[in-house]
């Protein structure tokens, strides 16, 4: 395959299991990584993919790893919007700064990532999108307000973004984790972790590799008729 892929956030837990699952289809596949050298050094010697250090809230450093990529691979057919954080506190306690890093994080990054990245995949009128939300952002669930606000921004970010670049032929879909065992997931308090699992029809957290399934399909040519989409990948809930 000659397709090349760029998953931000690449180096965590699920931005890692997306890398894994890419390049095992063949695509060749850059990740970004902001925090934690050793796991993102290991990701690429382990896969082979191509780790850019960046901060994608500056728009410098978005602009330099998509540039970064197109320099490396020479074209870029796909975008993994999955940087973000949370911070676990509750609302009286969130001060403005903390508002402020959240909404960055999750929804700047993918503006700035996405606005790199579309700029090439309009002038080819060919690409794919998939955005990565929060089952914090669609359900009633004991979260932090911050973080559920900023993922369900993802959802309105994917619609719009969907209608109008369907003239350029390119896709956006949204793939809604629920809690997985590793991540973000695993700094859940296990009072609320026992009452995920006893809501959740499947009886577990998922597992990072289980979302990726749904990204890689959502990113192949079978899903050529998909746009526009929300994908839940929580068990069921």
């Amino acid at each position: 395959m000659d397709k090349v892929a760029l998953v931000t956030g690449g180096s965590g837990a699920l931005g890692g299991a997306i890398v894994r699952r890419l390049t095992g289809d063949g695509w060749r596949v850059a990740f970004t990584w902001k925090n934690g050298r050793e796991a993102a050094d290991a990701l690429g010697k382990e896969t082979g993919a191509a780790g850019f250090r960046a901060d994608l809230t500056s728009p410098g450093d978005a602009a330099a790893a998509v540039s970064g990529v197109l320099e490396r691979f020479g074209r870029l057919d796909a975008l993994v919007n999955n940087a973000g954080l949370t911070q676990i506190m509750p609302f009286a306690l969130i001060e403005e700064e903390d508002w402020d890093e959240v909404m960055a994080a999750n929804l700047k990054t993918m503006f700035l990532a996405t606005r790199e990245a579309a700029r090439h995949m309009i002038q080819r009128r060919s690409g794919v999108i998939v955005n990565i939300g929060s089952l914090a952002g669609h359900r009633l669930l004991d979260v932090p307000v911050h973080y559920a606000a900023a993922k369900a921004g993802v959802t309105g970010f994917t619609m719009a973004l969907a209608r109008e670049f369907a003239r350029y032929n390119i896709r956006v879909n949204e793939v809604v984790p629920g809690l997985l065992s590793r991540g973000v997931g695993s700094m859940v308090p296990p009072k609320e972790l026992e009452e995920y699992v006893r809501y959740c029809a499947a009886g577990r957290p998922g597992e990072p590799e289980e979302v990726a399934e749904v990204v890689a399909f959502l990113m192949s040519d079978r899903a050529g008729y998909v746009n526009a989409r929300s994908y839940f990948v929580d068990g069921g809930i």
